[in-house]
């Protein structure tokens, strides 16, 4: 997983979060964890939400409903930024701070970091880590009880780390400092929307800062390649069913030409048989999306599409290493995937292969072309810091004003020191963009402090205008889509003994081999039998006590 991508990935763990608690041996004495948040404790500890606009965007964000908007869209960076905190936020200390990196590491003691910890007021010492082995590295910090003052920890390893236990026992209560108007000491904290808190708040106590925050934030969906679409005279607005997918992937195959309608889009597509991403709720039980008769007609529909012959040989294989240059390429015309790969590095790919290449995506699908089309609601964020329980309130509180300042919004002064550095040293401006110099190319572009704190996404793609236009008019297209899952944000933690069950791998194996024609429904209804009777039913009842009849859906 690269930087670019690990938005779109990050964002397939909708809804709630599961955390199996450390062994004894790991977690040291005083051992504790942190419960489901009850909706009336979360109230109480979430901050308030204050919008700060120091700079306006060009596309304004759209509401869909509570907890929902689309992010706005900027066509072109601010040529003055405006400053958001004055002075130095900091008065003089001195931390370690831990990020994941998925790029080469910055080398230590850099002229970025040496003008950031001048801007900040304080010696903030990163040590950014391999973020493809992240969920190694923290683990052995935890269980040695050597956390750094501020580390980031994606709520998608929270399992691996164990977060649940974590908090309140090697992770401060941001609560006290940060809960309703508290906030409004540090006003870029307070402009993040309430929801995203929600991913950092254990036991009806707020412990995390979000970074990366997004009010649509969703698993991904169907992309297809809008430049060829355009040229046969085909619209997104014409496939309003699976069986006019199916008809359009006949359309457009030419296996002699070289040309496959599909790649995969099992993952992104199956919830448009009106499935739930995990768990549903029907006359007040609950129901595993295993469990329910529209799955299997998912699996079936998959299963003719695999058998077609409108899906590339390769995607069959298995080969998604290979998907986006076979879509550069034109091979494939229809695939699946994560939202960020809408973005302008995706453009500039795309028309270095195809000069005319333009992404587009379908709206929000109802299979039987009847039901209403939804697209179920993430997290609004999964990009969690905290700090260290040991450090004292007046260290809290420096580190929270740093927060403040790394979590300026988009085009501020701010946000250009924390995202492009020193002008003339890290960027320059060319056609208004500030674009990296060599030397920000190798201390800044690898990115750290943004995922100890951030503000709310936004949508720009400088140089590519029309990405930005597209994204932000289909976002616009589906806010009103967007439906909260069951158990939306919710952390808890569950035994161990019952996350095998929880991950279902041998039921998704059989689901992947289903989808790709190696195997049939009936064998997917067989992984199903043996689940349930081997962990799948007691996952459900577990679920059923300890979260859905004390604290609700979430919903």
């Amino acid at each position: 997983m690269n930087r670019r991508r690990f938005l779109g990935t990050a964002a397939s763990i909708a809804g709630a979060t599961a955390v199996a608690p450390l062994l004894s041996a790991c977690g040291g004495g005083n051992q504790q964890t942190a419960g489901v948040n009850s909706e009336a404790g979360l109230k109480a500890a979430l901050p308030a939400y204050v919008p700060s606009t120091p700079v306006k965007p060009d596309i304004p964000s759209v509401a869909g409903g509570p907890d929902v908007m689309t992010d706005p869209g900027f066509l072109s960076y601010p040529a003055n930024p405006v400053a958001t905190v004055s002075g130095k936020p900091g008065k003089g200390g001195s931390y370690t701070a831990v990020t994941p990196l998925w790029g080469t590491v910055p080398p230590a003691g850099n002229s970025f970091y040496q003008a950031m910890n001048m801007a900040l007021g304080v010696t903030l010492t990163m040590k950014p880590a391999d973020g493809n082995n992240y969920n190694t590295i923290i683990p052995t910090m935890t269980a040695a009880r050597q956390l750094p003052d501020w580390v980031n920890l994606p709520s998608w390893w929270n399992p691996n780390f164990n977060v649940g236990e974590l908090a309140g026992t090697q992770l401060a209560d941001l609560t006290p400092y940060l809960s309703g108007d508290n906030i409004k000491k540090y006003p870029n904290l307070a402009s993040i929307p309430t929801a995203a808190w929600r991913a950092g708040a254990w036991g009806d106590k707020l412990y995390g800062i979000p970074s990366f925050s997004s009010g649509f934030t969703i698993a991904g969906t169907v992309f297809f390649r809008r430049d060829l679409f355009d040229a046969k005279g085909i619209t997104a607005d014409q496939v309003r069913s699976a069986d006019d997918l199916m008809n359009l992937g006949k359309e457009l195959t030419d296996a002699k030409a070289g040309v496959w309608a599909f790649d995969d889009v099992w993952t992104y597509l199956f919830p448009s048989w009106n499935l739930p991403l995990k768990w549903a709720v029907q006359d007040g039980k609950l129901v595993h999306k295993y469990e329910l008769p529209a799955f299997l007609d998912a699996m079936e529909w998959h299963y003719r599409l695999a058998t077609s012959g409108y899906m590339h040989p390769d995607a069959i294989a298995g080969d998604n290493v290979n998907a986006v240059t076979r879509f550069y390429a034109g091979k494939t015309l229809i695939q699946g995937g994560g939202t960020g790969a809408w973005n302008l590095a995706d453009y500039q790919s795309g028309t270095a292969a195809t000069p005319s290449y333009r992404r587009g995506a379908f709206n929000a699908l109802a299979a039987d072309g009847k039901s209403t089309p939804r697209f179920f609601l993430g997290p609004a964020t999964n990009m969690i810091s905290y700090l260290n329980k040991n450090l004292k309130p007046d260290q809290i509180e420096e580190l929270l004003a740093v927060a403040n300042y790394l979590a300026a919004p988009y085009g501020t002064a701010e946000y250009t020191m924390v995202n492009f550095g020193v002008e003339g040293t890290h960027f320059t401006r060319q056609n208004g963009v500030p674009t990296a110099t060599d030397e920000g190319k190798k201390d800044v572009q690898a990115q750290t402090y943004p995922f100890l704190a951030s503000p709310p996404s936004v949508i720009s793609n400088p140089g590519g205008d029309i990405v930005t236009k597209d994204y932000t008019a289909w976002q616009a297209a589906n806010v009103k889509a967007l439906t909260k899952p069951v158990f939306w944000s919710m952390n808890f933690s569950m035994p161990q003994s019952l996350a095998t069950a929880d991950a279902a791998q041998a039921v998704e194996d059989t689901v992947k081999d289903c989808y790709h024609g190696k195997k049939k429904v009936s064998d997917v209804q067989a992984a199903i039998a043996t689940w349930k009777s081997n962990g799948g039913d007691r996952l459900k009842q577990w679920m059923t006590d300890n979260v859905l009849n004390k604290y609700g859906t979430g919903q």
